[in-house]
């Protein structure tokens, strides 16, 4: 992928993030379809926030996600609504999967991880996220 500049109204910016979300208590509950659900979810939280999905890969008990965002977008709010977006739909598109492992109305842990790609390219980064093997729980 040939990283681009994008324009804003002051600006061009090239702001790539990698975030990974975990499990409540790690459990291993993503499952194949719940994978390609999320996948769903992440792209159209994303583009409601004007940003870009670049890769999404993960395993039972955590996902990557390399984002593309513009400086106008706050990116712990951004984080806060995917993690809020995908917990609360995932939930009700798989409900008897997840209430078999989760008492509570919950999917990730409190925190999340979150680094700048600013050091590395992104097709090194794309490499990463695509080698995390997606395995059915």
């Amino acid at each position: 992928m040939q990283l681009t500049h994008k324009h804003g109204f002051r600006s061009i910016y090239a702001l790539t993030v990698h975030v990974v979300f975990v499990t409540k208590y790690r459990r291993k509950v993503i499952s194949a379809a719940m994978m390609l659900r999320l996948r769903e979810i992440f792209e159209e939280t994303c583009d409601k926030w004007e940003c870009q999905l670049v890769e999404f890969n993960g395993e039972a008990d955590h996902v990557h996600l390399l984002i593309n965002f513009s400086p106008q977008v706050q990116l712990s709010k951004l984080i806060a609504n995917l993690k809020t977006v995908s917990s609360r739909l995932l939930r009700k598109d798989f409900k008897v999967e997840l209430e078999r492992v989760y008492s509570k109305p919950v999917l990730w842990t409190g925190s999340y991880f979150v680094a700048s790609c600013g050091g590395v390219t992104i097709e090194t980064l794309r490499k990463y996220v695509e080698g995390q093997a997606s395995r059915e729980s």
